[in-house]
């Protein structure tokens, strides 16, 4: 069996997806493309042998279409994903699922509504499948390090994105540390806190860096610094630190330079080289469960509904001077006032 697959944006992720299909994944074949700008269609259907959309909703309808991959701008996806829901049509769909607690709420809920006993979304939180994370998991998961105290985080990138902010660093860029952190822990995010130094004079017009604090409810506390002008290379770091030791990812895809008496590393520009494998493997692993009309094993709806509950607790933290935040499961955050923290941590050390 060949699923096939359509693909609703051309950009550079699309494109990626595209080609990452195309070349090194099996039981899978890209047959359609849409997106906005023509040009860009025209050029990944060429190199994929793929057929040009006019619109996402022509491409989702499609008779040729099996399962469809989003990689469109993140305001498409909760539309984009409904519509694929109404056509009964397996989706991938690239994080966030959507921009807001109410859209993702929906979306689980429409899917739920359907009662299929396989679902038919799947989000593309692909660190899961990085195999240096999924190491690192195994060895917190066998007790290598003991019960897991802390984990330290960076997510750095060399440049900021066009049309970023502050709060958009959060929803779209350390959402990949939300989800993570849970994911690793095997438990979920309680309470949230976002911090910050000064801002770089790289990017003025928002907040870069920044310092977040996530506490799960097994009572580890993980810091994460984004900072998304760091200029010297991109930068993804994670170590969890335990009661017998730490774990942390070896440095990926850097290269060593011995010359004129001095080592000098380079690192890559942005996340592509660095998660390649990472998207082949989230890629083959969904195509093998279609085939198979098995569950997918990716992130699930809930799973993004739940990075996105955190990722605006955070904005809300963040808008209030950084307050503490608890996440509440019925899908509102409320402060915490300092007396509670006080109390809370007193009753900690107890």
């Amino acid at each position: 069996m060949t699923v096939r697959i359509g693909i609703i944006g051309a950009g550079v992720m699309g494109a990626d997806h595209a080609r990452t299909l195309h070349e090194s994944v099996s039981g899978a074949t890209v047959t359609a493309i849409a997106d906005p700008l023509i040009e860009r269609a025209q050029a990944v259907a060429a190199a994929t042998g793929a057929t040009c959309f006019g619109s996402a909703e022509e491409l989702i309808a499609s008779s040729f279409v099996d399962a469809v991959l989003i990689a469109s701008h993140d305001s498409a996806h909760a539309d984009q994903v409904i519509s694929c829901l109404e056509h009964r049509k397996p989706v991938l769909c690239e994080k966030p699922l959507a921009p807001s607690i109410d859209e993702c709420q929906g979306l689980v809920d429409r899917q739920r509504a359907l009662g299929r006993t396989v679902p038919l979304i799947s989000v593309g939180f692909m660190r899961r499948f990085h195999p240096a994370y999924q190491d690192l998991k195994a060895r917190v998961e066998e007790g290598t390090i003991g019960q897991p105290l802390m984990i330290l985080s960076s997510h750095r990138n060399v440049r900021s994105y066009p049309a970023a902010t502050s709060a958009s660093t959060i929803t779209n860029s350390a959402i990949h540390e939300i989800d993570i952190t849970a994911w690793l822990l095997d438990s979920a995010i309680e309470s949230v806190s976002w911090h910050a130094p000064k801002s770089t004079t790289q990017d003025p017009g928002k907040q870069d860096p920044q310092i977040l604090h996530l506490r799960t409810t097994d009572g580890a506390l993980t810091v994460v610094d984004v900072f998304l002008n760091a200029r010297y290379g991109y930068d993804v770091r994670c170590e969890v630190v335990g009661e017998w030791g730490t774990a942390e990812l070896a440095r990926p895809q850097q290269t060593v330079i011995n010359g004129q008496m001095t080592a000098s590393t380079q690192y890559a520009d942005d996340w592509r080289p660095v998660f390649a494998e990472a998207y082949r493997r989230q890629s083959q692993a969904w195509v093998d469960s279609l085939i198979a009309g098995r569950r997918s094993p990716l992130a699930t709806a809930e799973d993004a509904l739940q990075a996105i509950r955190v990722a605006e607790a955070l904005v809300a933290s963040m808008e209030s001077g950084g307050a503490i935040i608890s996440i509440n499961q019925n899908h509102t955050a409320a402060a915490m006032s300092a007396a509670e923290h006080k109390e809370r941590t007193v009753t900690n050390v107890r």
